[in-house]
C-alpha cells in the first residue's frame, strides 16, 4: 500500500482515509502451520502452529496427518499472537499433509480455525498390499522382507479416502480382490496416483480378481494392461440374464442411476448373441426391455436409463415375471439378478418358487442396498437360487456387482487345465525367465491391450504376465493366483521370492532422484509455481497435474523463463493442500517425435484461507495515517462526512487537441479551392470592383460645372495604367469631359484680334459654340452674328501657334480611336 503511495505522491494525487471502527469479536484463528518441506525417515522434527486470538481463555488444538489425529491438546489462549511447538519423529516415507484444527467456546468466526501443510519424507520405498482374504499375502510378505522393502498389509475397506495416502506408496498390490469392495472413488484414486503421480500397480490373480472380480470398465482395468472381458478368442456359452431392478420411491436419486449404470455394463458385457430381459417393479413388475438378443445394444441401453423410481416395493411378483419369461429363453445358461433396497409387501412360497428355477437350471443372485433391504430374505432366495449374495453398503460398488455376476455365470474365464507358460518378451526379464519357468494349473482369461507388452503366455494364447507404462507410472498382470492353488510349482521355485519382489520393483518410480526442484507461492486466488531443471542446457517441455482433495485436476504448462527455469500460473479457488505432479518432457529425442518422460517431482500447493477472514494486529490505522501523510491527504471521520469536500481545487491544466479544428479549416480551404476553380467569373469583374472601392474611398462625385473644395484647380488627369496599356476609368472620364468644359468656359474672349483684311470663317456645324457666344447671338440688338462668332472663334495666332500639352495629345489620341 505504502508504495503505491509513493506513485501517487509523485503524480500528486492526494489520499484522504475514512478508518471504519471494527467491531472487536469473539475470534481465535489458526495464522500458520508449519512442517519442514523435506524430511527423512526417522527425523525428528517440530510442528509449530501459531494462533491469533481476541479474548484469552482456553482452546483444543488437533493436528493431523494424512487425517489421522497425531495429537489433542488443551491449550490456553492470551489476547494477541500464540505459539506452540509439538515435537514429532518422520514415520513412514513419502509425501504427507498435515491439518491444524482449533475449538474454541464461544468462537464467533469458524472459517479461520484450520490450516494446511505439507512434508516429502525420504526414505526406502513402501509398498501397500491389498488381500481379499486375510492370510493370503504371505507369500509376498516373504518376499519383500527379503529384500528389505517396507510393506503394509490391509483389507481393502481400509483402503484411504486421500490421494496424497497413495501418492505416498512407490506401489500398490491387490491380490485376489474383487472389485465389489472397493468403492468407486477409491478406485478412482489409485487410477490417478498411477497415471499422474508415478505409483505402481500390480494385480494378482485368483477366482475374485480380473473379470471375476467385477472389474470390467472400472478405473481399474484402465490402469492395468489387460482388458477384463475375452474378445472373439473362445467360444462362450449363450446367456440369459434378466434384470431384476427395484424402482420403488426410495430407489431415487443416485441408487436408481447407479441401477442404471450397472445394467448398462451389463449389456456392454454380454455379446450380440445373448439374452438380456430388464424388469422394473414397485407395487407392480413392468417389462422395459422383454428378454431379446442384444442386436441394438444403444437403443436397450436407452430403456434402461428411462427406468423411474416411485411406488412400493413388491418382490415375488417381479421374481415370479423374470422367471417365467426366462425360463423359456433358448440359452444354455440362465440367471437372474435381483436388486432391492426394501422389504417385500407380502410373503410368497419362495422356496417353492426357487425349486421351480432349479428343475428348469435358471439360477438367481440377490444385491441388497443398504440397511433397510430384507437381507434375512435375499440371502435365502440366493441360497434358494445357488446364487450368491451381496450387500452393497456402499452404493458405488452396484456396477461391479452386475459385471461380476455377468462373467461368473459364463464360468469361461476360469482355466483349469495344466501348462507351462512360455516366455514372449521382455528384455529385463530375460535373466529370470530365460532358461524356463515352472508350470501352472489354472488361471483367469483376459485380453492384452494393445500396447502392452506381453512376458508370459499359455497356450491359448492368454497373458500370463503382462506389462506397461500407464501415464507416469508402471502397471503389471500376473493371472494366476500365488497363494499356491494353480501355482504350487511356482511358490516352490527357489527364483519365485526374486520374482515376486522384481516384479513389484519394476513398478516403481524411475526417478528415484528428481532433476527438478519446485517452488510454489500463493497469491489471493492464484499461485505461483517456478521450477529449475537440474540441466540448464535442457530444452524440453515441463508440464504438471494439480490434484485437490475432491480429485479435481488441473493441466498446467509451464513457460520457459530462463535457462533451465519455468513459470506458471495455477487459479485456486478454496483452501486445502492441492498435490502437484510434474512431468519433464525431452522432445528431442529421436523416438519419431514422441515425448519421453525424463523427469518428474511430486510436491504439494498449501492454499489457506482468505486473508479477510485473519485477525489484524492492530496496526492497520497507523498504515493509514502513513498513507495520508505520505500523500498530503487528511485523516476524515464518519461524524463529519461534510469535510470530504472541505479542500482547495487544485489548478489543473488541461490540453485540448486541435486536430478537430485544424481539419475544419483544411476542409474550408479544400472548399474554396473547388470553388475557385469551378466557379466562372465575369471578365473584369475584380476590376471594376476595385475600382468602385477606391472610388467610394475618395468620396462623392462633384457635379458639372462644380469644382470640387478638396480638389485642385487644375487637377491632374486620372487614368488607370493595366500593364503597358492605359485604361480608362468611369471617374477617370468624368474629369476629363469636366476639364474641358472648364478650359472652355473660363477661355478669355479676345486674347489676340484678328486681321481686317481676313474673311469670316462660317461656323461650322460641328464646331461646339461657346456659351458666351450662344448669349451673345441670341441678344437682340446684338450686331451680326457671323462677324462676331468669327471674331471670337479665331484664336490669337499666338495661341494658334503654341504646342498641345501631353494630356491633350492623349486626349486627341483617344478621341481619334474611338472614331
Amino acid at each position: 500500500m505504502l508504495r503505491q503511495g509513493n506513485l501517487l505522491k509523485d503524480l500528486g494525487v492526494p489520499v484522504d482515509v475514512v478508518p471504519i471502527p471494527q467491531r472487536e469479536r469473539k475470534d481465535a484463528a489458526v495464522e500458520s502451520l508449519q512442517i519442514p518441506d523435506k524430511l527423512f525417515q526417522a527425523e525428528g522434527y517440530t510442528v509449530e502452529v501459531r494462533i491469533r486470538s481476541t479474548f484469552t481463555g482456553g482452546a483444543k488444538l488437533r493436528i493431523y496427518e494424512d487425517h489421522h489425529e497425531m495429537t489433542e491438546q488443551d491449550v490456553e489462549l492470551e489476547k494477541g499472537e500464540n505459539r506452540f511447538a509439538i515435537k514429532t519423529l518422520a514415520k513412514e516415507p513419502g509425501f504427507h499433509s498435515y491439518k491444524a484444527e482449533l475449538y474454541t467456546e464461544g468462537d464467533e468466526l469458524s472459517v479461520n480455525n484450520t490450516d494446511y501443510a505439507f512434508s516429502q519424507v525420504e526414505g526406502p520405498p513402501k509398498v501397500l498390499i491389498v488381500e481379499g482374504t486375510e492370510g493370503n499375502s504371505r507369500n509376498i510378505e516373504a518376499a519383500l522382507q527379503s529384500a528389505l522393502v517396507p510393506y503394509e498389509t490391509i483389507q481393502p475397506e481400509l483402503l484411504s479416502n486421500e490421494l496424497v495416502v497413495y501418492a505416498g506408496y512407490d506401489s500398490i498390490v491387490l491380490n485376489n480382490v474383487p472389485a465389489t469392495r472397493i468403492p468407486q472413488a477409491k478406485m478412482d484414486m489409485i487410477e490417478r496416483a498411477v497415471r499422474d503421480y508415478s505409483v505402481g500397480l500390480v494385480m494378482l490373480g485368483g477366482e475374485d480378481s480380473y473379470g471375476l472380480g467385477g472389474y470390467f470398465q472400472t478405473p481399474i482395468e484402465r490402469a492395468l494392461p489387460v482388458y477384463m472381458d475375452l474378445r472373439g478368442k473362445r467360444e462362450i456359452p449363450s446367456l440369459g440374464i434378466v434384470l431384476v431392478i427395484d424402482k420403488s420411491g426410495s430407489m431415487s436419486g443416485d441408487k436408481m442411476k447407479l441401477a442404471q449404470e450397472a445394467a448398462s455394463r451389463t449389456v456392454d458385457l454380454l455379446r450380440d448373441k445373448d439374452t438380456l430381459g430388464v424388469l422394473g417393479f414397485d407395487s407392480s413388475p413392468v417389462w422395459y426391455v422383454k428378454p431379446q438378443q442384444l442386436a441394438n445394444k444403444d437403443e436397450i441401453i436407452g430403456k434402461i436409463n428411462s427406468i423411474p423410481a416411485d411406488g412400493g416395493t413388491e418382490i415375488y411378483s417381479a421374481v415370479a415375471e423374470a422367471y417365467t419369461q426366462l425360463k423359456n429363453v433358448d440359452a444354455q445358461r440362465k440367471h437372474i439378478i435381483l436388486l432391492t433396497d426394501g422389504q417385500s409387501s407380502t410373503n410368497q412360497s419362495y422356496q417353492a418358487l426357487a425349486q421351480s428355477m432349479q428343475q428348469q437350471n435358471v439360477t438367481m443372485s440377490t444385491v441388497a442396498i443398504g440397511t433397510d433391504a430384507d437381507q434375512t430374505l435375499l440371502k435365502l432366495l440366493a441360497e434358494l437360487a445357488k446364487g450368491r449374495y451381496y450387500a452393497a453398503v456402499d452404493e458405488t460398488t452396484i456396477p461391479a456387482i452386475f459385471s461380476r455376476e455377468a462373467v461368473l455365470i459364463s464360468r469361461t474365464y476360469v482355466v483349469n487345465q495344466p501348462f507351462v507358460p512360455s516366455f514372449t518378451g521382455g528384455a529385463e526379464w530375460g535373466n529370470l525367465f530365460g532358461s524356463g519357468v515352472p508350470g501352472l494349473k489354472g488361471y483367469i482369461a483376459t485380453t492384452p491391450k494393445e500396447t502392452a507388452e506381453v512376458v508370459l503366455s499359455s497356450a491359448e494364447p492368454d497373458p500370463i504376465l503382462a506389462t506397461w507404462q500407464y501415464g507416469t507410472g508402471r502397471s503389471a498382470a500376473w493371472t494366476s493366483d500365488v497363494t499356491g492353488g494353480w501355482s504350487s510349482d511356482w511358490v516352490a521355485w527357489q527364483r519365485f521370492p526374486a520374482f515376486l519382489t522384481g516384479l513389484i520393483k519394476w513398478t516403481f518410480p524411475q526417478f528415484q532422484s528428481s532433476p527438478l526442484t519446485l517452488t510454489t507461492h500463493v497469491s489471493g486466488n492464484e499461485a505461483s509455481l517456478e521450477a529449475e531443471v537440474g540441466d540448464p542446457r535442457f530444452h524440453g517441455d515441463l508440464q504438471a497435474v494439480a490434484t485437490d482433495a475432491s480429485l479435481q485436476t488441473k493441466e498446467l504448462s509451464f513457460i520457459p523463463t530462463a535457462p533451465g527455469t519455468y513459470s506458471t500460473r495455477m487459479p485456486v479457488d478454496k483452501s486445502g493442500v492441492y498435490l502437484l505432479q510434474t512431468k519433464l518432457l525431452d522432445t528431442d529425442n529421436g523416438h519419431g517425435g514422441e515425448p519421453q518422460v525424463v523427469g518428474s517431482a511430486t510436491t504439494g500447493v498449501v492454499v489457506p484461507y482468505s486473508p479477510e477472514y485473519r485477525i489484524t494486529d492492530g496496526q492497520g490505522l497507523t498504515k493509514l495515517k502513513q498513507l495520508a501523510d505520505l500523500t498530503g491527504g487528511r485523516m476524515l471521520s464518519l461524524e463529519h462526512p461534510e469535510e470530504v469536500f472541505a479542500f482547495e481545487p487544485a489548478g489543473q491544466r488541461q490540453e485540448k487537441p486541435i486536430s478537430e479544428c485544424l481539419l475544419m479549416a483544411a476542409l474550408a480551404l479544400l472548399l474554396l479551392d473547388i470553388a475557385a476553380r469551378r466557379i466562372s467569373w465575369p471578365s473584369g469583374l475584380l476590376r471594376r470592383t476595385a475600382a468602385a472601392a477606391r472610388a467610394r474611398a475618395a468620396g462623392p462625385a462633384v457635379p458639372p460645372g462644380a469644382r470640387d473644395a478638396r480638389a485642385p484647380v487644375n487637377p491632374p488627369p486620372t487614368c488607370a495604367v493595366v500593364g503597358d496599356a492605359l485604361a480608362e476609368t468611369p471617374l477617370a472620364r468624368l474629369r476629363e469631359r469636366q476639364q474641358l468644359a472648364s478650359r472652355k468656359l473660363h477661355r478669355p474672349a479676345a486674347v489676340a484680334k484678328p486681321a481686317a483684311s481676313a474673311p469670316a470663317a462660317p461656323p461650322s456645324a460641328s464646331a461646339p459654340l461657346a456659351p458666351g457666344a450662344a448669349a451673345a447671338q441670341q441678344r437682340p440688338g446684338a450686331g451680326p452674328p457671323q462677324q462676331e462668332g468669327a471674331a471670337q472663334s479665331a484664336p490669337p495666332a499666338a495661341e494658334r501657334s503654341a504646342p498641345p500639352d501631353a494630356m491633350s495629345r492623349l486626349l486627341d489620341a483617344k478621341r481619334r480611336n474611338r472614331r
